[in-house]
């Protein structure tokens, strides 16, 4: 057996995203978001823009899933978390900041993300979707748990709190599973579409970063 084989799958994704996956956990933009200093209407009125993207991403993932048990648990995070909790956080926060849910103007790094959420929704490929869903979350996982002490407002805390703590750990845990038992399955175009699809979101989470920083 070799070393590769061994490693899982999502592990073997996140290393051969280096050094773009480093670069989003420890980006300058969340650790000012940590701090409660970061500036977060932009950032919020363009991160609004996926909402409906990746609703539609998790209604894919429910239907493309191999397993029953697969689909409850992107069913439930759908209903409880996107569907309500999420939704409820961009409306409050956008109006404290002075925000719009439909902002004049998408940044290009905006419209690229959506796009590819909307290429691998498409193409029904589950494993396509959860390099999406699992770049999206366990990225986010990695600069929010980071975090040692929460800021007091609101706007900064309840978004840190939305991507840390024992649920999300447990929902970013299923997708690395997700990614972890079906990856073996995959002949090497598979893994290596995969592959792609994973950098490439991972480039964006960067750049998207990039853009709020300003």
């Amino acid at each position: 057996m070799t070393e590769e084989s061994r490693t899982p799958f999502s592990e073997w994704l996140r290393s051969h995203s280096e050094p773009d996956w480093t670069a989003v956990v420890t980006h300058p933009f969340a650790e000012a978001i940590g701090e409660g200093t970061a500036g977060m209407r932009r950032y919020l009125e363009q991160d609004f823009q996926f909402v409906d993207a990746f609703t539609a991403l998790l209604g894919a993932a429910v239907a493309a899933a191999d397993t029953f048990e697969s689909r409850v648990a992107v069913g439930r995070f759908l209903g409880l978390t996107v569907a309500d909790t999420e939704r409820g956080y961009f409306h409050r926060a956008l109006a404290e900041v002075g925000g719009e849910t439909a902002p004049s103007t998408l940044e290009p790094v905006t419209v690229e993300f959506r796009d590819l959420m909307d290429e691998v929704r498409r193409g029904q490929d589950y494993p396509l979707i959860l390099a999406v869903l699992c770049v999206a979350e366990w990225a986010y996982l990695g600069w929010a748990s980071r975090i040692a002490e929460l800021p007091d407002g609101f706007v900064h805390r309840e978004w840190i709190e939305l991507h840390s703590g024992p649920e999300f750990e447990a929902w970013v845990g299923f997708l690395r599973g997700e990614l972890d038992r079906l990856g073996p399955g995959l002949d090497e175009d598979g893994r290596a579409r995969v592959l792609d699809v994973f950098r490439r979101a991972t480039t964006l989470e960067r750049r998207f970063f990039d853009m709020a920083l300003g």
